[in-house]
């Protein structure tokens, strides 16, 4: 393995990671290595090609080529592979800030984003942040067309939770239909302030499929004041649906 006879330690911890991605002073606490020296060691494997640095933050995260050295792999990490220059793209011609999201038990977690970048956005560090499923767009988006009975285990997690707004419309039968049926007749999901902890907030968001099915959601994150829903529809619609369709193409490219 050459150069990476120094960095097992690394990669492992790197692996065992929630999502496989982590930043050297997360890698350092675990390993009990310095994070100078971690940091040495994760720039060895970003040039091997085993691990990438995110374009939109510090953090690192397995590239394919990990599967030499693990079956850590995942579509979860295909997609945050070949994401990033899609966002780019798509940050240039819509200003505002997108996020990519993948499920995380009851939730959708944020894998990349362009809020970093964005001369429009209202918050910053947003990688490994976990939007709710049924109150945003990125959740609604992945969860209206996910298999039925992966609908029923998001729901059941919901259900047995602490309270608040997901517990109410996952125990609501016909919210829960209603919800599905706008979802798939839209072909998108969307919000527009429904999430109390962020009501000046709105979003859209579309799927990304994998061989016939949905892998995780990219979504256009808006201030209502500035933009009605029907406003992002008309802009910013068509730019995610070609947004997701490339970043489908690019997972099927790299297999």
């Amino acid at each position: 393995m050459g150069r990476l006879s120094g960095t097992p330690s690394c990669h492992i911890a790197l692996n065992a990671m929630d999502g496989g991605l982590a930043t050297s002073q997360q890698i350092a606490d675990v390993t009990g290595m310095h994070r100078t020296t971690v940091r040495r060691l994760l720039e060895t494997l970003v040039e091997e090609g085993y691990v990438r640095r995110s374009n939109f933050d510090d953090s690192f995260r397995l590239m394919l080529s990990v599967r030499g050295l693990s079956e850590g792999f995942t579509d979860v990490e295909r997609i945050a592979t070949v994401a990033p220059p899609i966002m780019g793209r798509l940050l240039q011609r819509i200003t505002w800030p997108s996020d990519l999201t993948t499920p995380d038990g009851d939730a959708m977690i944020i894998r990349e984003t362009t809020h970093r970048f964005s001369p429009l956005s209202f918050h910053r560090a947003m990688v490994g942040r976990r939007l709710p499923m049924l109150l945003t767009a990125a959740g609604r988006a992945y969860f209206g067309m996910c298999h039925e009975t992966e609908q029923e285990e998001i729901l059941n997690l919901l259900r047995a939770g602490v309270g608040g707004q997901q517990q109410a419309i996952a125990k609501n039968d016909a919210l829960v239909r209603a919800l599905i049926k706008r979802i798939i007749e839209d072909g998108y999901g969307s919000n527009h302030g429904d999430w109390d902890a962020q009501a000046k907030i709105g979003a859209l968001a579309v799927p990304i499929y994998s061989e016939s099915s949905v892998r995780g959601s990219i979504n256009v994150v808006f201030l209502n004041r500035a933009v009605s829903q029907k406003e992002a529809e008309l802009k910013f619609l068509p730019e995610l649906l070609q947004a997701a369709a490339q970043i489908s193409t690019a997972m099927h490219e790299r297999d």
